[in-house]
């Protein structure tokens, strides 16, 4: 099996406010298919598996990556990503995560498509994001950077 992966995640628990049912799911299930699968590899001397804990600073999203899945596990890098880039993007996807949410309740199945068909699109805007300001310092696969993305997204709610 590939060390080059992610076998623990935790987030920031100053970062995450929680919020709504739908909020939880989704991060309930980014976390779980993450661990599932992915391909994380970033530019270190250690060889993983790898912690990851994420969290949200002075405008910036921290990846710091542990030694291991136990806990308090040696972090052997900090990433750091600045948010900036992210913000009309996670904007506009939380603005259609509404709307999908809104429509499941009463809208067309069409509208219903068509609502998530967009939240798809942004969804995968938002790994490609990811994927490119990562480039160089940790190498992910698109699934991996679409589960980031998730959890970058819960991270960034403000209560």
């Amino acid at each position: 099996m590939d060390d080059r992966r992610i076998v623990r995640i935790t987030l920031d628990d100053r970062s995450v406010v929680r919020r709504g049912g739908d909020v939880e799911h989704e991060r309930a299930v980014a976390i779980y298919d993450l661990l599932e699968a992915n391909h994380f590899a970033p530019d270190c001397e250690a060889g993983g598996p790898y912690g990851l804990h994420l969290r949200i600073e002075e405008g910036r999203l921290l990846f710091e990556i542990r030694d291991g899945a136990e806990e308090g596990a040696a972090i052997v890098a900090t990433v750091p990503l600045a948010l900036g880039p992210f913000r009309r993007i996670v904007k506009d996807y939380f603005t259609v995560c509404e709307a999908y949410y809104n429509a499941i309740k009463t809208a067309s199945p069409s509208k219903i498509e068509a609502i998530d068909m967009g939240r798809r699109g942004l969804h995968d805007e938002g790994a490609a994001a990811l994927r490119e300001r990562l480039a160089g310092r940790i190498e992910i696969d698109e699934n991996t950077a679409r589960r980031l993305f998730t959890l970058l997204c819960v991270l960034h709610i403000k209560g």
